[in-house]
């Protein structure tokens, strides 16, 4: 297959990327510099988009978007929403204003979407919640609409929170929870629905291949947990204590609403279509999927 993908240099594409290469297709990448062999160049602030590159496409995989991290001003929760919603939108039009469209589109969102839930278990056919960002997911998701008019298969996975050593939240965890100093965020009691990079990319090439899917997937491990069994697991592991409790209050002032929205709000996804069509999750697990993250294998203990 011929597949474009943007934001091949961020956590998810700068593995996926190289995967998909070895497999066999060929790879272009959508960027923001002067291109170079194997890339297209679009300016999404500008509107800009080379549309004549991409005839002949396969499918596309669409990851660009601003970070969600830092504390949210009125200036960056703008660009957080212009990043997705703008580039997602300028992208399907081009995309379907082609003579010869992609079949696929693969539109990255987030469980961001959801809101903040309690205990409720969430799945695909849920609706929306309420806050920056599920506001922004929907609108983000929405951009798409072009190209499924136009009759390009749209799927879009709403990323949980990606385990990776290399980047996202749980690189950031570390230091903490090395110097000993980790613990549970607020009550401990919000659910966290995770998933390894790994199995990001086996989803991504899992959408790619099974045709009968459309519209929006979860993209999570079949087992989310709460904060305060992430922080114990995550203690274990390491071979760290997990002692010292982050007060809700401490979390506000440090990261604003950023902490009500990602760190203290609660998700329980579960990724019902995935399951269905016979994705086989390769770190089901947290535990399993934690060691294997960060090189930590389980010792076995002399006699059994």
């Amino acid at each position: 297959m011929r597949i474009l993908v943007t934001g091949a240099s961020g956590l998810v594409g700068s593995a996926l990327v190289p995967a998909l290469a070895e497999e066999g297709h060929t790879v272009l990448r959508l960027v923001r510099h002067t291109p170079g062999p194997g890339e297209v160049c679009w300016a999404p602030d500008a509107g800009s988009l080379d549309a004549a590159a991409l005839e002949g496409l396969d499918a596309v995989i669409h990851l660009a978007g601003e970070s969600l991290n830092g504390r949210w001003t009125a200036a960056r929760k703008a660009r957080i929403r212009e990043s997705r919603a703008q580039g997602t939108r300028l992208l399907s039009r081009t995309l379907a204003g082609l003579q010869h469209p992609p079949d696929t589109l693969i539109s990255v969102s987030a469980i961001g979407y959801y809101g903040d839930r309690g205990d409720e278990v969430l799945r695909e056919e849920n609706p929306p919640g309420k806050g920056f960002l599920a506001e922004v997911c929907q609108e983000w998701e929405a951009a798409t609409q072009p190209a499924a008019d136009r009759g390009i298969r749209v799927v879009i996975p709403r990323l949980g929170m990606i385990l990776s050593r290399e980047g996202g939240a749980l690189a950031e965890m570390l230091l903490p929870f090395r110097l000993g100093v980790g613990g549970p965020l607020g009550s401990g009691k919000q659910w966290m629905s995770w998933i390894t990079r790994d199995d990001v990319v086996g989803v991504m090439r899992h959408l790619l291949e099974t045709t009968s899917l459309s519209g929006p997937v979860n993209a999570t491990a079949p087992q989310p947990v709460t904060n305060a069994e992430f922080t114990r697991i995550l203690g274990r592991v390491l071979l760290r204590p997990t002692l010292f409790r982050v007060p809700a209050v401490a979390l506000r002032l440090a990261f604003g609403e950023l902490a009500d929205a990602a760190l203290l709000g609660s998700q329980r996804v579960q990724p019902a279509r995935l399951l269905a069509t016979g994705y086989a999750f390769l770190y089901p697990n947290l535990e399993g999927a934690l060691r294997h993250v960060l090189r930590r294998p389980r010792v076995s203990r002399a006699g059994g």
